[in-house]
C-alpha cells in the first residue's frame, strides 16, 4: 500500500528529502512514523528496533529518532494520508451505496488525548470539566468518512475549542454530486447546509429538537417539505422507541431534513433505516482510538509532533481499510462490514515483525 517510490515522491515534494547520506534516511524516519501507529505500547527504540530487526543495524539513540522525525516534520506524512485518503469501495460494493449515491458522513471526536506539555497547552488548551479542567488537553478529529467502508474521504483536526461545523467546512471540498452525506444534528445550521448542497451533494441530516420548520406541503408518506434558509427541504419525522436490558423504554422523536424531495423514489421508511448508517463513523473512531491507539495518550510532547503522529495514524487507519476492502471484494457480495479491523491490524503487525529482511523489497533502507 506505501511503496519505497510513494514515500520518496512525498518526501520529494515537500522538500524532506535529506540532503547528506545519513544513518537514519528521511525515508526511514517516515516508516518511523507509521510504525509508530502500528505499534503504539511500544517505546519509539523499540518501534525501530521491530523495523531493522533483520539487518543487524547498530543501535540507534532515541534522541537520534527523534531527531529524524522532528527532521522531516509533518508535511510529508500529511502528503502521503491526501494520496490514500478518499473513497475505496467499486461501484458494486454491497452496502456502500444509496441508489446511485455513495453514503459519506461527518463526524467529529473530541476525546484523544495528547501530553500536558506548555507547548500542546498554547495551542490546545485544557479541556474544561464541570470542576476546572481535564488531566490531559483534548485534540478534536473531524473526518469525512465512506460509511460502507469506513474509508477517510478526508480529515482535519485541531484543537477541541473549536466547533465542529468549523471543521467540517474545511472538508466540503471534497463532497461532490455522487455522494449522499449523512450528518447528525450538530451539521443542521441553514447556512452550513446551503454550503453542503452547493457541493452537489445530497443531504440527510438530524435535526435538532427544537427546530420548528414551516410546513410548505405534505407528502403521502407522512413527510413534508419546508425551507431551511433558502434550501428547500423535506422533513421526516419519527418516534424511536428503545427497550433496555431491564423491560424498561424509552422514546424520543428523530427528525431528519434531506434533500431528497420526491417521496416515491426516496420513500420516508427507507430514508430513516439508512441513517443508521451514519454511525458506522463512530466504529471509524473507534478503530482509531481503542483498537489503533488502545486508548492510551499521544507520544508527542509538541504541536509539529502531534500533527506528525496523527497525520501517520491516518494514513496507517486508511491503509488498513483500504486493504480489508480489497480483501472483501475477492469474494463476490461480501460487505465489507464482515472484516475485521483487529485482525487486519495483527495481520500488518505480523507482516511487518516477520518481513523477508534478506529481500531488498522488503527493506526499508536507502
Amino acid at each position: 500500500m506505501i511503496p519505497f517510490e510513494l514515500v520518496d515522491a512525498v518526501l520529494a515534494e515537500t522538500g524532506r528529502t535529506e540532503r547528506r547520506v545519513r544513518r537514519l534516511p528521511s525515508r526511514v524516519a517516515l516508516y518511523l512514523v507509521l510504525a509508530m501507529a502500528l505499534f503504539e505500547k511500544a517505546p519509539i527504540s523499540g518501534v525501530f528496533s521491530v523495523l531493522s530487526a533483520g539487518l543487524r543495524a547498530p543501535a540507534v539513540s532515541e534522541k537520534a529518532l527523534r531527531d529524524a522525525r522532528r527532521r522531516i516534520g509533518p508535511e510529508p506524512v500529511k502528503a502521503l494520508f491526501d494520496v490514500l485518503a478518499g473513497p475505496i469501495a467499486q461501484p458494486h460494493t454491497p452496502g456502500t451505496r444509496y441508489r446511485r449515491w455513495r453514503t459519506v458522513a461527518f463526524d467529529g471526536c473530541s476525546s484523544t488525548k495528547i501530553p500536558d506539555t506548555p507547548d500542546n497547552r498554547a495551542v490546545y488548551g485544557r479541556a474544561p470539566v464541570r470542576h476546572g479542567h481535564a488531566g490531559y488537553p483534548m485534540l478534536m478529529l473531524m473526518t469525512l468518512a465512506e460509511t460502507g467502508t469506513r474509508a477517510l474521504a478526508a480529515a482535519v483536526f485541531g484543537p477541541s475549542g473549536t466547533g465542529e461545523i468549523a471543521y467540517a467546512e474545511k472538508l466540503l471540498a471534497h463532497l461532490d454530486a455522487s455522494m449522499l452525506l449523512l450528518a447528525d444534528r450538530g451539521f443542521d445550521a441553514a447556512g452550513f447546509l446551503a454550503k453542503a448542497a452547493g457541493t452537489g451533494a445530497h443531504l440527510l441530516v438530524r435535526a435538532t429538537a427544537n427546530r420548528r420548520p414551516p410546513v410548505l406541503a405534505h407528502l403521502p408518506d407522512g413527510s413534508y417539505l419546508t425551507l431551511i434558509g433558502t434550501l428547500r427541504m423535506r422533513v421526516i419525522e419519527a418516534e424511536v422507541t428503545v427497550t433496555a436490558t431491564d423491560g424498561s423504554t424509552h422514546t424520543g422523536t428523530y427528525r431528519l431534513i434531506t434533500t431528497l424531495l420526491e417521496h416515491r423514489s426516496d420513500p420516508a421508511p427507507t430514508l430513516l433505516a439508512l441513517y443508521h448508517e451514519r454511525w458506522e463513523t463512530e466504529t471509524a473512531f473507534l478503530a482509531i482510538r481503542h483498537t489503533l491507539l488502545d486508548g492510551r495518550v499521544l507520544r508527542s510532547r509538541d504541536p509539529a509532533g502531534l500533527a506528525q503522529e496523527m497525520w501517520g495514524i491516518l494514513t496507517v487507519y486508511q491503509a488498513l481499510r483500504t486493504l480489508m476492502c480489497e480483501a472483501a471484494e475477492t469474494i463476490p457480495g461480501t460487505d465489507p462490514d464482515r472484516m475485521s479491523f483487529t485482525l487486519a491490524l495483527h495481520t500488518a503487525r505480523t507482516h511487518t515483525i516477520l518481513a523477508d529482511l534478506g529481500n531488498p523489497t522488503d527493506r526499508p533502507g536507502p
